[in-house]
């Protein structure tokens, strides 16, 4: 069945906005939220299974990350990287002791630290003195952020266009597409960059098999292999690190989202051979890995680490998806096929992705739309199997809406 548009619709905001106007959003607002909920400024409670983009992995006002940030406030809030910064030395080794990684690079969003791995891969080569090596192949589908080089990474022409010639030094191809992988490393190769799971994408795994094989091109051309672990780490597929599923080790690794659990927090991981060229001044940042970002994301990292918790995440993950393969079998007129790994989830939908996201929001489901009409399932780490019961009955009454709506239209 062909997309349907408009079968859900709610009117702006009527105040007018002072912000910038480079977000479409929903006419809503919330003013505190526990858990899994959120409370609207109207009172109404709402069921989050978008958890701020997957940033809110320990729900809303968790109590140890709220006691971290409220102790570490009275303490100081920053000081630069021209001072040692204690809860930063001490998260740098708790997440190299939980990885492949040998050091971190802490900066404050997701975009910063793909810049720090994409620098890093130059700047690898370059002390190893082949300067020309500086071009990074991607993979189509693939997000990793809205920076003028990130958005040159990702490939995709509705972030480029309009902002001047793209940025130099990326490569793109198919993914899975291993000819013209072979056809595009050359003299100028330095790194392939991926995601494990493409979230904006339309959350598309890549097969263990094929980072596999990255890996091994990596190893026999001299490259670096980079993980984009933005949206898939700090617990979001029931591993620490999605990586870990595949067996497949990184060279460099980006991480943000979940690791400040709300707080930005962008960190770049690397094996100590990898970040060779990143000597002292060759990078920097004023706010990364300030003393509030720290003691929030070594909180996180107390409770994500904690036995036993990682295996709760496999468990529920599992129920949901079974109850959503459920739904999926009632409504095959909304509903094609379940997507993802842990809880990270999507539905590739019959009906406009953005449409379905609405008649959620209806519900009082939060859910995130994604690429290849998809709608992102992407709930705090802690939900409960009520929650799960909650999220499914209120996915069941949306598709029934649309349903309905598609009737009355036909």
């Amino acid at each position: 069945m062909a997309a349907s548009r408009g079968l859900v619709t709610e009117s702006p905001l009527a105040s007018h906005s002072a912000l910038v106007s480079t977000y479409n959003r929903a006419p809503l607002a919330f003013e505190r939220g526990e858990g899994a909920w959120l409370v609207a400024e109207t009172g109404e409670r709402y069921l989050d299974f978008g958890a701020g983009i997957a940033v809110n992995g320990l729900g809303h006002a968790h109590p140890h990350l709220v006691e971290a940030l409220t102790a570490q406030a009275q303490k100081i809030w920053h000081t630069s990287n021209l001072y040692q910064i204690p809860q930063g030395e001490r998260l740098g080794q708790r997440l190299v002791d939980a990885t492949f990684a040998d050091v971190a690079f802490f900066a404050n969003s997701g975009a910063e630290a793909n810049e720090a791995a994409i620098k890093m891969a130059r700047k690898y080569h370059a002390a190893g003195g082949h300067p020309e090596r500086y071009r990074i192949i991607t993979f189509e589908g693939a997000f990793h952020g809205r920076t003028l080089a990130t958005i040159a990474a990702g490939g995709q022409a509705k972030y480029i266009e309009g902002f001047g010639p793209k940025v130099d030094g990326f490569d793109q191809v198919p993914l899975g597409d291993f000819e013209a992988l072979a056809s595009t490393i050359g003299p100028e190769t330095a790194a392939l960059m991926i995601e494990p799971i493409q979230g904006e994408g339309g959350v598309r795994n890549v097969d263990a098999e094929i980072l596999r094989r990255l890996r091994a091109i990596c190893d026999e051309h001299g490259l670096l292999l980079i993980f984009d672990e933005i949206q898939t780490g700090v617990g979001r597929t029931g591993r620490f690190f999605a990586y870990e599923w595949s067996g497949v080790t990184p060279d460099i690794m980006s991480v943000a989202k979940g690791i400040g659990g709300g707080f930005p927090i962008g960190v770049c991981l690397a094996t100590a051979e990898a970040a060779r060229g990143l000597t002292a001044g060759t990078h920097g940042t004023t706010f990364g890995g300030n003393p509030l970002a720290m003691a929030v994301g070594n909180a996180v990292l107390d409770v994500i680490l904690a036995d036993g918790f990682l295996e709760r995440v496999q468990q529920v993950s599992l129920h949901l998806k079974q109850r959503l393969a459920e739904l999926v079998d009632r409504h095959p007129r909304v509903f094609t096929e379940i997507r993802g790994q842990g809880l990270m989830l999507g539905l590739k939908l019959n009906v406009l992705n953005t449409d379905f996201a609405a008649a959620a929001r209806a519900q009082k489901l939060l859910v995130i739309p994604a690429g290849d009409n998809v709608v992102r399932l992407l709930p705090p780490l802690i939900i409960t199997e009520d929650d799960v019961a909650q999220a499914v009955d209120r996915l069941d009454a949306a598709a029934s809406t649309i349903e309905a709506q598609v009737r009355g239209a036909a």
